[in-house]
């Protein structure tokens, strides 16, 4: 059956596919996706994805949107208490749904690396305070999914495996 015959050139078997492929490839919401996979609590504020993506408020607002249409990414509120008037109250992470899109496309498998990249950038004053701002807690099924076993590398480890 051609696309002609369907009336609908996007109704095809791996309409659902190209769409989420599309979705996920677009360069700055795949920068979002790797950033909230390697931040260790899977939750950033607008300064921290700003900062880690690079590209202006702006353009990562404009594209959080889309993911959160989407269904892969909320809006997560953390009411701030008066001792934390300059840290941030609003983060973005997975949803349930996000992580099964990822876990489906196999980002989760990256998991590691992107803590790793994210472990190793270095970070302003700003961003490591908002790092080690309160946040508000992700759903229990997206923590599970979200969440493997980091290698505990200490210093005599590594100076053994050099000799």
């Amino acid at each position: 059956m051609s696309e002609s015959d369907t009336g609908n050139a996007n109704a095809g078997p791996f309409a659902e596919q190209q769409r989420i492929f599309k979705l996920l490839s677009q360069d700055t919401r795949h920068l979002i996706i790797q950033e909230l996979l390697g931040h260790p609590a899977h939750l950033m504020s607008l300064a921290e994805l700003e900062y880690m993506v690079g590209k202006s408020q702006a353009a990562i607002k404009d594209q959080l949107e889309t993911l959160i249409e989407a269904g892969i990414v909320d809006r997560y509120i953390y009411e701030p208490s008066e001792g934390t008037r300059d840290l941030p109250s609003q983060f973005y992470g997975f949803t349930e749904h996000g992580v099964e899109i990822l876990y489906d496309y196999k980002y989760l498998r990256g998991l590691p690396i992107a803590r790793a990249l994210y472990e190793n950038t270095r970070k302003t004053e700003k961003i490591n305070r908002h790092e080690a701002a309160p946040r508000p807690e992700l759903p229990a099924s997206v923590v599970e999914a979200l969440t493997f076993e980091e290698p505990d590398f200490e210093e005599d480890d590594v100076s053994s495996h050099q000799s």
